[in-house]
């Protein structure tokens, strides 16, 4: 998942999380497929942030998944006997994974 500006989206890109109005009821739910007329819409709305699914929008400085997983392996290298460390090692990269594929 990745949380863009509304001025970013393109048709195609696939919602995340539902958007809400400043009352609280959703506009666009979950799992909804962005068309140039929806995007305009939420413009217009003054949307300012949608939260999409993967990482559809590059960021100049940012890592990718094999280099943050790889930062993971060097980080705990010096406690690979340590079981409980190596576990939550497994469960940071689980969390990191999924968080990629949104």
């Amino acid at each position: 998942m990745q949380e863009i500006l509304t001025a970013q989206a393109a048709e195609g890109m696939v919602l995340a999380r539902d958007v809400m109005t400043p009352d609280g009821r959703v506009l666009c739910g979950k799992g909804t497929a962005l068309s140039d007329n929806l995007i305009e819409r939420l413009k217009k709305m003054e949307i300012s942030h949608v939260l999409v699914e993967g990482r559809p929008v590059a960021v100049e400085g940012e890592k990718s998944l094999a280099d943050e997983l790889l930062d993971i392996d060097r980080r705990f290298r010096k406690v690979e006997d340590t079981p409980p460390l190596m576990y939550l090692k497994k469960k940071v990269k689980e969390k990191m994974i999924a968080s990629r594929r949104g």
